[in-house]
């Protein structure tokens, strides 16, 4: 069983950047794929970043690419979103998410067992 809590959500400017974490309780956490993923007032939950357990392969969504960066420190049981450039269009509920998900099917949210209960970003223009 893996326990997941996010932090660091809050209400941000056009340009501004926030850093949120993921605290992960549990045995497995630092072999599992970690992922990000956000869901928007009546749209569905989507992917928004992927690290995978070594942190030697990342991946994102392409309205993302070059704004934000996925890490973790498995030392410390942690993953971090680093959101720079934030935009009215990325104000969702963040979620981080983490199971033994294979590399390819690392957009696939069904794929993962493991949720935190999100934390709110809100991005004024």
């Amino acid at each position: 069983q893996v326990q997941l809590v996010e932090s660091g959500g809050g209400v941000v400017h056009t340009g501004e950047s926030l850093t949120l974490s993921c605290a992960a309780s549990g045995r497995y956490f630092s072999s599992y794929t970690l992922g990000w993923f956000r869901q928007a007032p009546g749209k569905e939950r989507e992917f928004v970043a992927a690290i995978t357990w070594s942190g030697s392969s990342t991946d994102y969504a392409d309205s993302v690419k070059g704004r934000f960066t996925i890490s973790r420190e498995n030392a410390k049981n942690t993953g971090i979103l680093q959101m720079n450039g934030l935009k009215p269009e990325d104000t969702a509920v963040y979620y981080c998410a983490t199971q033994s998900v294979p590399w390819g099917r690392r957009l696939d949210l069904r794929m993962y067992n493991y949720w935190g209960q999100g934390t709110q970003v809100t991005v004024s223009s």
